[in-house]
């Protein structure tokens, strides 16, 4: 394995362990999703150096370290690991914008959404994106992305929320906050009146 495989698999295998299995594991993680970093160290058997080099080389900033300690900023199961909503929502930003924000998903579930909203399934909060050219807060394979309105989600009773890394989070996602749908894939363009339809949304122009 050379080292760029290395580093790409000690992340996955670190991402894995502070978003899903480190209680799994005995490592103890707090409800905010922090670890000792020396915890850390000794689960994955490599220095402090080398886990230096996989926070610094992590496209999407979604690990933080604060003095002793390391977390995901987001994307943990709610089943799987200790964290709260709470303290996690504590940790973060709350945004107050009204600019809309985007979620990127296939193209087969969009009618599952129009019925039910967007909820996180096995996560702690849906994964939203600021703008539509982010690499961040989208899932891979986007066929849509779905505009929906901060404002509507906190009329809604929803709060909005951005992690450091610039992920936007938010609990669920009710269909009403969905205001517009962009297709992405050559198959989402062709179903594009049928999705706008499903969700409720006037037709393009």
């Amino acid at each position: 394995m050379d080292r760029v495989d290395t580093i790409v698999s000690r992340s996955k295998k670190l991402s894995w362990l502070l978003r899903h299995g480190a209680p799994s594991v005995g490592v103890a993680m707090d409800p905010a999703g922090w670890v000792p970093i020396e915890d850390v160290l000794e689960y994955m058997k490599i220095t402090r150096r080398a886990l230096d080099e996989i926070v610094r080389k992590n496209n999407k900033r979604r690990l933080q370290v604060y003095g002793g300690k390391i977390r995901c900023s987001q994307g943990h199961s709610i089943e799987c690991t200790a964290v709260t909503r709470e303290a996690l929502e504590a940790s973060w930003r709350e945004v107050t914008s009204d600019a809309s924000i985007w979620h990127g998903t296939r193209t087969e579930v969009v009618e599952a959404i129009a019925e039910e909203g967007i909820r996180p399934q096995q996560r702690t909060h849906v994964h939203l994106a600021p703008r539509t050219n982010s690499v961040v807060g989208k899932r891979a394979e986007v066929g849509v992305l779905l505009e929906v309105s901060p404002a509507r989600l906190r009329d809604a009773g929803f709060k909005v929320y951005a992690a450091p890394n610039g992920v936007i989070l938010v609990r669920h996602v009710p269909p009403g906050c969905i205001v517009g749908v962009r297709a992405v894939s050559r198959r989402a363009r062709s179903m594009e009146p049928r999705l706008r339809a499903a969700l409720g949304l006037t037709p393009a122009a």
